[in-house]
């Protein structure tokens, strides 16, 4: 057995039923024939981010292992490595969600979104995998970002990372709001309309949902401007 851990994903346990996975004794496990029955494919849930793999050639039902190490080439070995791959890739796509933010409060204000608004985080930046925005659909317009950064970035003294989330804000209202301690202009955007909140408890989880509620009703008025920031 091969265990593999899943970076950056958290498995949808409600998604893997109807991918085929069966319980048995509490375990969720999926099987699946590759290379024309050849091979027999197992996965089994062992975590929210970790599973492990049994590829088994049915001819004399033995574990096959070769696919697993790289220095091992070959055509038909490429071939066997090539099905496991897809099968992998194919679970991972339908059953795994994107999970880069750790922190509780980041995840309840990304559950909000997706409750309320019916949004989930986009990850435009292949360079920038921690870093991802919500978007109006209506007007193709952001309304939040958030992404991870040393605290001294926004002033403080303290090099520690921390997951932040930047929302629209009127260029007015500004300095009514922006204190250095809880609220900080906004990191990499415009800090005439955009600020920043870091997500660790600070702010109170049901005023960062009014304040993203705000910064949504803004984002409507650029409507059909695809300009973001």
């Amino acid at each position: 057995m091969k265990e593999l851990q899943l970076k950056n994903k958290k498995i949808i346990m409600q998604k893997l039923m109807p991918f085929g996975f069966k319980e048995c004794g509490g375990k969720y496990v999926y099987t699946q024939d590759i290379l024309n029955g050849q091979f027999n494919l197992q996965i089994q849930v062992l975590q929210e981010d970790k599973i492990c793999t049994r590829l088994t050639e049915n001819d004399v039902g033995e574990e096959y292992v070769l696919h697993l190490y790289p220095a091992a080439t070959g055509e038909f070995v490429g071939s066997v490595r090539a099905g496991y791959n897809a099968v992998l890739e194919k679970f991972i796509r339908e059953c795994c969600e994107t999970e880069i933010f750790k922190c509780g409060q980041t995840k309840e204000v990304i559950n909000y979104v997706r409750e309320k608004y019916c949004n989930e985080l986009e990850f435009l930046w292949q360079k920038f995998p921690d870093c991802a925005v919500f978007r109006r659909q209506d007007t193709n317009t952001w309304y939040g970002i958030i992404l991870t950064v040393s605290r001294a970035k926004l002033g403080l003294n303290s090099k520690e990372a921390a997951e932040v989330l930047d929302l629209r804000i009127l260029p007015e209202d500004m300095d009514l709001v922006v204190d250095g301690k809880k609220y900080f202009y906004g990191y990499h955007m415009n800090k005439k309309s955009w600020y920043t909140i870091v997500l660790d408890g600070s702010v109170p989880t049901e005023e960062i949902f009014m304040r993203i509620d705000n910064s949504y009703s803004l984002a409507a008025q650029k409507k059909g401007k695809s300009k973001t920031k």
